[in-house]
């Protein structure tokens, strides 16, 4: 589904809005949002994340950003643009008819073999949605060099961005940077198409999520690079989503182990495999606007322990749903034979918790993503007829808060705190689940809200709270 709708006289923060009721109510969909005020032309994409492989909002804001005389990028499922509007009233027309039309863009490339042959070939797949970062990188050097930068591009293939052949969410194995080292040399720009390059045979691969991300710190680590700067839509990470909580702030550093678990948790700043690189190959990472200037926020890999809060952040995850079989046999070898068609699904499970009763049974509980919620009860629903189980219940109105920091290590009662903090606002936790650095619990949905803003209270993470984020948190 694609829904694009024009909305003059109305600010950024009340689109922000508008696009984050509308993504929750569609599912799976395209959002396109845009508007004038005081002679300024603003555009917002909002893409759900099961299409964010073949309908790129970033993409889609920098090519649509154009047609309305300005600029704009994002993450895949979030992007911003906008400018002075000076392109007129035909060229926004033009812009905003551009994403109702897609099969004029790139956006949506994914429908066109969804017409050809709905189970087209993963290889033809990576061929197909890995022409807009050929045309992306071409443009951009075409207009570098017009303005007397000279400008090359390449696509992954060109650079030798080595990968496996596990099409569409390939890994990277090896790059050879010689090229792009020698001209940087030579001074000049390089342009490299990131979420894609080659396996050993010369077949074409994409990366999945978080691939564009992921190429540009594979890349630094390939030069040597003093740091890899990921221009975004935000100006760096906050201890919690300011939206919710409008006393969130800034971080000026957080470290690589810290904010790997929070994008596992829900935080959408940086996807989890461009961390796991960071990480890795020991490259650091700074989260800027593309917007605006600022010193954003520096992932390292050593914060000094004058430095090292106890909580770095509190990450959610909306989009949660717990299963359970219950009266299962307690013999040895059930759980695998529970969780090894789960995993020949493909279903990524989070939160496991067993209950064993005095019977000789045991009840097992775990967490899907909500888009998985209707397979997974389906495929445990025969696995309990095999297992002679008892029954199989589930919840899809499940959230998940995760608070994460390293000074956990050396700090007892985090937990005590944590769960007296939700008990204090009548908060229910369904399931526990806790790491080194990180303890997760789930609850309600409806709870989710206020258990973020009390657990940011109580930890003491506010920051100086600003008109704009108090207007937005009040909106949303």
């Amino acid at each position: 589904r694609v829904l694009v709708k024009r909305y003059d006289d109305v600010d950024i923060k009340g689109l922000r809005v508008m696009m984050d009721r509308l993504k929750d109510r569609l599912g799976s969909a395209v959002v396109v949002l845009g508007g004038v005020q005081n002679g300024k032309a603003t555009l917002l994409v909002g893409v759900s994340k099961d299409l964010t492989d073949c309908c790129h909002a970033g993409k889609l804001v920098a090519d649509l950003a154009v047609k309305v005389g300005g600029k704009g990028g994002g993450r895949p499922d979030s992007a911003q643009g906008g400018g002075k509007d000076q392109a007129g009233e035909k060229a926004r027309a033009d812009g905003l008819a551009l994403a109702a039309d897609l099969p004029d863009g790139l956006a949506l490339v994914a429908d066109l073999a969804e017409e050809i042959d709905p189970d087209a070939q993963a290889r033809e797949m990576d061929v197909l949605v890995s022409t807009g970062e050929q045309v992306t990188i071409a443009l951009l050097s075409m207009a570098l060099n017009k303005r007397g930068i000279e400008a090359r591009s390449y696509t992954g293939g060109q650079v030798q961005i080595l990968t496996d052949n596990v099409h569409g969410k390939a890994r990277i194995l090896d790059i050879n940077a010689a090229r792009v080292r020698e001209d940087l040399e030579n001074n000049r720009v390089v342009v490299v198409a990131g979420f894609q390059g080659v396996d050993e045979e010369g077949n074409i691969t994409t990366l999945g999520r978080g691939g564009s991300d992921t190429t540009a710190v594979a890349m630094a680590a390939a030069l040597e690079a003093d740091e890899c700067r990921i221009f975004t839509d935000v100006d760096g990470v906050y201890t919690t989503d300011p939206r919710i909580v409008p006393e969130a702030r800034r971080l000026d550093q957080i470290t690589v182990e810290e904010m790997l678990e929070l994008a596992s948790q829900g935080a959408k700043v940086l996807q989890t495999r461009s961390v796991e690189f960071a990480g890795k190959y020991r490259v650091p990472l700074r989260v800027l606007s593309s917007f605006e200037d600022g010193p954003g926020t520096l992932i390292t890999h050593e914060v000094s322990d004058m430095e090292q809060p106890l909580i770095a952040g509190i990450a959610y995850n909306r989009d949660e749903a717990k299963v359970t079989i219950r009266g299962v046999p307690d013999q040895p070898g059930i759980a695998s034979r529970i969780f090894g068609p789960i995993s020949a699904a493909h279903l990524n499970i989070d939160m496991i918790i067993q209950n064993v009763a005095q019977d000789g049974t045991t009840d097992l509980t775990f967490t899907v993503n909500r888009n998985e919620y209707a397979q997974a009860m389906k495929l445990l629903n025969e696995i309990a007829q095999e297992l002679n189980a008892r029954d199989v219940v589930g919840d899809d109105t499940l959230a998940k808060i995760a608070i994460v920091g390293v000074g956990m290590r050396s700090h007892s009662g985090v937990a005590a705190k944590m769960f007296d903090t939700l008990a204090a606002e009548g908060i229910n936790i369904e399931l526990i689940s806790t790491s080194e650095i990180k303890i997760s619990v789930g609850v309600n949905d409806k709870y989710l809200e206020l258990a973020v803003r009390a657990l940011h209270k109580a930890f003491e993470l506010e920051g100086d709270v600003t008109e704009e984020t108090l207007t937005e948190a009040q909106e949303t």
